[in-house]
């Protein structure tokens, strides 16, 4: 991690996992000892660091990030461990991997996309998405509106859901792929 904080810090990305996140995810990537681990929206690469940290000998893990620069570098922190694969480009590139037994969706098809991303679940595989203003609501909320992204995967038939607080401010939406929708 620190080595990714670093070029985070040098390339001036302030949009990096934060460590309530990445223990998180460090710990559903170890959860899926032989699994294909998936994230969206590698930036610097911290949040790859946390899912490194938990990656079993016989996993692998792929991460997309669209800003060539930021995705060279971080491809640069996991040189010498071939279970590790940078792409650069649209999130969309992750489809060729797919399924996926841990889904870390930070970037591009979050907002872009939500049906497709649980597409690419397999069937147990679990959906991290963070950077979520915790919501006492129900329907959950965000500035005085439903939050229908939210809601989406919060109530989708093909999921089991639920919303974690990370922090007092931020919360993620940790979900599990069903064998058969509801």
């Amino acid at each position: 991690m620190v080595l990714a904080e670093r070029l985070a810090a040098e390339a001036g990305f302030e949009k990096s996992c934060i460590p309530e996140v990445g223990r998180l995810l460090r710990m559903v990537a170890a959860s899926k000892p032989h699994g294909v681990v998936a994230e969206s929206g590698t930036g610097s690469g911290v949040g790859t660091a946390w899912l490194h940290s938990g990656l079993g000998a016989d996993a692998r893990l792929v991460t997309v990030e669209r800003d060539e620069e930021l995705a060279r570098r971080a491809a640069g922190v996991f040189t010498g461990d071939d279970r590790v694969s940078v792409l650069a480009g649209d999130w969309r590139l992750l489809e060729e991997h797919a399924p996926f037994d841990v889904f870390f969706c930070d970037g591009g098809g979050k907002r872009d996309d939500p049906g497709r991303v649980v597409e690419l679940l397999a069937p147990g595989g679990i959906l991290v998405l963070d950077d979520f203003t915790p919501s006492a609501d129900w329907p959950p909320g965000f500035e005085g509106q439903v939050d229908e992204l939210r809601l989406f995967y919060l109530t989708h038939p093909g999921l089991d859901a639920t919303e974690v607080l990370t922090t007092p401010t931020s919360s993620a939406v940790v979900a599990a792929r069903r064998q058969t929708p509801r």
